[in-house]
C-alpha cells in the first residue's frame, strides 16, 4: 500500500534512506537485466484511466449538439434541428409491428387491424429526441419551452403552420409531439405540411409501438404516459392541442388527464381558429402559461330612453369571436324606468349567444333593474355602478365597462386577452382601453395623440399610455378596481364630515358627458401614478366605435340637459363657429374589418409600456418620473387634507401596499 500511494521519485529516496548493507545494492544493481516482475500495478492503472478518458472525449465530441455553441447565454434562442426519425422498427424481446406479428394480429391489408391489444405502453423512438433538447434546460420548470401535440394527421396540418409560426418569432422553444396510431414518416409529415428548418421547430415521435392494434384505452393512456416522459425532460409551459372534432378523442383525454396532475396549462385550440389567433404566436412561453387564468366580466349601464343604443352595442356582442375564450359574464344595469323596446329585446336576447359551438356555461346573464325613480345624486350613482363588480380572484378577474353608445369589432376581445396576457406584469397599468377618444376629460380641449416616426419618417400612429381613465369600452384590471372601490368608499365617507371636505373632494375635473365615477377614478390615477393604454387610431378602428347620435347623458345629470348643448340658443357667431369644429372633429367612423395583427402597428408586437408615449391627465406630453413625482405631491396633499394624516408620519409613505389605507388614517 505504500508503494501503491507514493510517487516515483519519493519511493526511490525512502529506498535510499533504509537499505543498510552495500551487498545488498550490490546485487540489486547486478540483477537489473532480469525481469525479475511484471508492470508496477499503478502503471497499469494509470494507462486505464487514460484509455477511459480518452473514450468519453471521443463520445463526447461525436455526440455533441449542435446548439452548444461557444455562447450559451443569447438573448434570443437557438434550436437544435432533431432530424425526424423512422417509425418504430422491431427490436429483440419486444412484440413485431402489425405487419410482423402472429397470425392472431395479423389482419388483411385491405382491411383495417383489429384494435384489440391492450399491453404496456412502451416508446422505442422518444428517449433519443428528449435527450438532444438538454440545451432548452427543460429540467428547470420555468423555461421556455412550448408543446404542441397531435394524434390525428388533419390535427397535425392544423397545428404544424401555427407551430411554425411560433418558432420563426424565435421566442421560445418549439416542439411538436406525434402521439398517433399512424406510422408515417416524421420527414414525410414535416414535408407534407410544408416545415422546413426555418421553422427551427423540434419533433418528438411519442408513438407507442403496436398503435395500429391498440384499444382506444390503451392509446389514451399511452398519451397520459407520453406526456409524463416528456414533462420530466421538457417541462413545457403550454401544451397546445386541437380541440376540434379532427382530432382523436383518446388524445384530448389524455391530455386532460396530465394536467389535471401535473397542473400544466393545457391550451384547446377550436376548429379554424389558426387565422383567428394568429397573435398568440407572438407571445412568450411564460404569458402562454398564463393562457386560462384571465377572466374577464362585462358591465353596461343603460341610460333611460337609449333602447337603440343599447340594442345595437348588445347585437355587437353577440356577432363578436370568442374563440379559445370563456365566454365573458355579461350584467346590465337597467334604470328604473326601461322603455318597451328594450324588454320586448331582452326577453328574446340569450347570452352566451346560441350559435356558439360549445358555451362555457348555459347562462351568464345578470339583469338589475333599479327600484328607486327620483334622480340619483352622483354619490349614490357612483357607489351603485362600483357595487355591480368584486373581482373573486383580483390578479385575474377584470371587468369590461361598456357605455350604450359603443359599438364593438368581432376582434376586440382578441385584442383585451392579447394585452392582457403580453402586459400581465406592469404595476402601473390601471386600464385598457378600446377606443381612442377625441377630447380630453373635461369636454372643452381636443385630445391630441402622440405619434411615432414611421418607416418613411412621417408620423404614424402609435398606442399610448394616458392617466386618465376612460368609461366608454374599458377593461380594468382587478386589483385596480379594488383599489377604486376602497377609495371611492373612504372618499364618500370623508365627504360626509363637514369639517374635512376640501377641494380636493369637490372640485370638478371631469365633464358632465362623463359617469361620476370617473372622477374618482381619475383622483386616484393621480396619486398613484396609474395610466390607461390606449390603442393608435388605426388599431381603435378595428376595436370600437363610439356613436354620438343617440348620446344620453348619465342619469344622475339627466336634469342639467340644457348645459350639455353644444350650442345654446342664443350662441354669438364664434361660438356657433366653435361648436360647428367641435362637431367636425367628433366625425364616426366605421369599424375597419381586418385582422387584428394587420391593425396592429410594428407587425403585431407589443412594445414595452415603458417605451410607449406618455401624456399626464391634462394631455400634456410628460415621462415615468414626472408622474410619480406629480403623485407623490398630490398624495401628500390628499392624505393632510382628506386623509387626516400628520405630515410628520412617513410610515404610510414609504409602504408599498396598493390598497388605499395609506392615503386615509385613522382619527382617534
Amino acid at each position: 500500500m505504500r508503494n501503491y500511494f507514493l510517487s516515483d521519485v519519493e519511493l526511490g529516496k525512502k529506498d535510499d534512506d533504509h537499505n543498510k548493507h552495500a551487498k545488498d545494492r550490490g546485487l540489486r544493481t547486478a540483477q537489473k537485466w532480469l525481469p525479475s516482475r511484471g508492470p508496477r500495478r499503478r502503471s497499469i492503472k494509470g494507462f486505464a484511466l487514460l484509455a477511459v478518458v480518452a473514450l468519453l472525449v471521443y463520445a463526447f465530441v461525436t455526440n455533441m449538439p449542435a446548439s452548444l455553441g461557444p455562447n450559451p447565454l443569447m438573448r434570443r434562442p437557438t434550436f437544435d434541428h432533431v432530424r425526424p426519425r423512422p417509425p418504430p422498427r422491431v427490436h429483440t424481446g419486444q412484440l413485431p409491428p402489425p405487419s410482423q406479428a402472429n397470425p392472431r394480429s395479423r389482419a388483411p391489408p385491405s382491411s383495417s387491424p383489429e384494435r384489440t391489444y391492450n399491453g404496456p405502453a412502451r416508446f422505442l423512438e422518444l428517449a433519443s429526441s428528449l435527450h438532444a433538447i438538454a440545451p432548452t434546460k427543460g429540467s428547470m420548470t420555468v423555461n421556455k419551452n412550448v408543446l404542441f401535440a397531435a394524434a390525428s394527421l388533419k390535427s397535425a396540418a392544423t397545428l404544424l403552420p401555427i407551430a411554425c409560426q411560433m418558432g420563426t418569432e424565435l421566442k421560445s422553444y418549439v416542439h411538436f409531439a406525434l402521439m398517433s396510431r399512424s406510422n408515417i414518416d416524421l420527414a414525410e409529415l414535416q414535408k407534407l405540411n410544408g416545415i422546413d428548418e426555418s421553422c427551427n421547430l423540434m419533433f418528438h415521435d411519442a408513438r407507442t409501438e403496436d398503435a395500429q392494434i391498440s384499444t382506444d384505452a390503451r392509446m389514451e393512456n399511452a398519451v397520459f404516459r407520453g406526456f409524463h416522459h416528456i414533462h420530466m425532460y421538457m417541462h413545457p409551459q403550454a401544451i397546445i392541442v386541437d380541440a376540434s372534432s379532427d382530432e382523436e378523442a383518446w388524445l384530448n383525454r389524455g391530455a386532460q388527464q396530465h394536467v389535471k396532475v401535473t397542473g400544466n396549462t393545457l391550451i384547446e385550440l377550436p376548429k379554424n381558429s389558426g387565422k383567428s389567433l394568429e397573435w398568440m404566436t407572438k407571445l412568450e412561453s411564460t404569458a402562454l402559461r398564463t393562457w386560462n387564468e384571465n377572466h374577464i366580466d362585462i358591465l353596461i349601464s343603460a341610460a333611460p330612453g337609449a333602447s337603440g343604443s343599447l340594442i345595437r352595442l348588445l347585437r355587437s356582442l353577440s356577432a363578436a369571436d370568442y374563440t379559445a375564450c370563456p365566454i365573458p359574464h355579461l350584467t346590465i344595469e337597467l334604470p328604473s324606468d326601461v322603455d318597451s323596446s328594450s324588454k320586448q329585446f331582452l326577453e328574446s336576447f340569450s347570452w352566451p349567444p346560441p350559435h356558439l359551438a360549445s358555451p362555457t356555461s348555459s347562462h351568464q346573464l345578470t339583469l338589475r333593474h333599479r327600484i328607486p325613480r327620483q334622480a340619483m345624486t352622483e354619490e349614490e350613482s357612483s357607489a351603485r355602478f362600483l357595487e355591480s363588480f368584486w373581482p373573486a380572484r383580483p390578479k385575474s378577474s377584470h371587468v369590461l365597462v361598456l357605455s350604450p353608445q359603443v359599438e364593438l369589432s368581432p376582434q376586440f376581445f382578441h385584442y383585451l386577452k392579447y394585452t392582457l396576457l403580453g402586459y400581465r406584469n406592469s404595476m402601473g397599468l390601471f386600464a385598457i382601453s378600446l377606443e381612442q377618444p377625441t377630447r380630453l376629460l373635461d369636454g372643452k380641449e381636443p385630445l391630441i395623440p402622440p405619434t411615432s416616426k414611421g418607416d418613411v419618417g412621417d408620423a404614424a400612429p402609435t398606442p399610448f399610455l394616458w392617466q386618465a381613465p376612460s368609461s366608454n369600452a374599458v377593461l380594468y384590471l382587478g386589483e385596480k378596481w379594488m383599489d377604486l372601490h376602497n377609495f371611492t368608499s373612504r372618499s364618500l365617507a370623508a365627504k360626509q364630515d363637514p369639517g374635512s371636505v376640501s377641494s380636493l373632494l369637490t372640485d370638478k375635473l371631469v365633464s358632465k358627458k362623463h359617469p361620476a365615477w370617473l372622477e374618482h377614478a381619475l383622483r386616484l390615477a393621480r396619486m398613484r401614478g396609474y395610466y390607461t393604454l390606449y390603442p393608435g387610431e388605426e388599431t381603435a378602428k378595428n376595436l370600437a366605435n363610439v356613436h354620438s347620435e343617440l348620446y344620453q347623458l348619465p342619469e344622475e345629470y339627466a336634469g342639467e340637459g340644457n348645459s350639455q348643448k353644444f350650442l345654446a340658443d342664443d350662441a354669438t357667431d364664434d361660438e356657433v363657429e366653435a361648436a360647428r369644429k367641435r362637431a367636425l372633429g367628433e366625425t364616426e367612423s366605421s369599424l375597419a374589418p381586418m385582422s387584428l395583427l394587420d391593425s396592429l402597428p410594428n407587425g403585431g408586437e407589443l412594445p414595452p409600456l415603458n417605451k410607449l408615449p406618455l401624456l399626464s391627465w391634462d394631455g400634456r406630453k410628460t415621462d415615468f418620473v414626472a408622474v410619480h413625482e406629480s403623485a407623490a405631491t398630490y398624495a401628500t396633499e390628499f392624505r393632510s387634507t382628506i386623509g387626516g394624516c400628520s405630515t410628520s408620519n412617513k410610515e404610510d409613505l414609504s409602504s408599498k401596499d396598493l390598497l388605499t389605507q395609506g392615503l386615509f388614517c385613522v382619527k382617534e
